[in-house]
């Protein structure tokens, strides 16, 4: 077996001629490490009906940076979720092979159970929390702030939205990595569905110029923006 990662070229081409359809999932993981394997080795293997129909063998093929792009666009639509997230953040693999596996792992979103979301959620890029922060359970939210992927243009307009459920809301303020943002906290102050006692507990900390903001938003609390103005002086 460790032939197969360590050959040269001319050695590693009599192995795959000897061996030929007899090549096993286990001789090609090993193979496809070797550095010597080149694009016409992977659009031989990529080739054969009996080794792509192997699951693992097209999870390796999409991953390997030599195969052809036309190929990897091919065994894409074929991987599972958890596969096409990897694939997406796998920054070895070209752009247009990542962009592709995100844009079926988007479309396998409504599909996936609640369990699977928040794992995703957790490791995703931004382009699939982009479609995850409007997910209406709790712990999908939490492991998407918990996700080191995420960032404050992505967050913004799950906390700026009047449609956000207002848990949802008073979760983000209580986040220890986010709570403590001033784009977070102005947000959250000014959205009409933030929980008022959360609201009022921000109050203190923002600027001049955003307490005025909220004096002046007729859709806030009454509650919010007297204390807002009380605060003004």
């Amino acid at each position: 077996m460790r032939r197969f990662r360590e050959a040269d070229g001319a050695e590693l081409a009599a192995l795959i001629g000897a061996l030929g359809d007899d090549l096993s999932a286990p001789q090609v993981r090993q193979l496809l490490r070797n550095p010597w394997v080149g694009e016409e080795i992977l659009r031989w293997m990529a080739g054969q009906d009996r080794l792509v129909r192997i699951y693992e063998v097209r999870r390796i093929l999409v991953r390997h940076p030599k195969l052809p792009t036309v190929l990897a666009l091919k065994l894409i639509p074929g991987l599972f979720w958890r596969d096409l997230m990897e694939v997406g953040l796998d920054t070895r693999v070209k752009p247009v092979v990542r962009r592709s596996a995100q844009r079926y792992l988007v479309e396998r979103l409504p599909g996936l159970a609640v369990g699977e979301r928040v794992t995703l959620a957790r490791r995703a890029s931004p382009e699939a929390l982009v479609h995850l922060r409007s997910d209406p359970h709790l712990p999908v939210i939490a492991a998407l702030l918990d996700n080191p992927r995420l960032t404050e243009a992505v967050l913004i307009p799950l906390i700026a939205s009047d449609s956000t459920l207002p848990h949802v809301l008073e979760l983000v303020a209580a986040n220890r990595r986010w709570g403590v943002r001033y784009g977070v906290k102005q947000t959250l102050a000014k959205n009409p569905r933030t929980p008022v006692v959360v609201a009022l507990r921000l109050l203190p900390v923002l600027k001049k110029p955003d307490q005025r903001a909220i004096v002046a938003a007729a859709n806030l609390s009454p509650v919010v923006r007297q204390r807002a103005r009380v605060l003004l002086g």
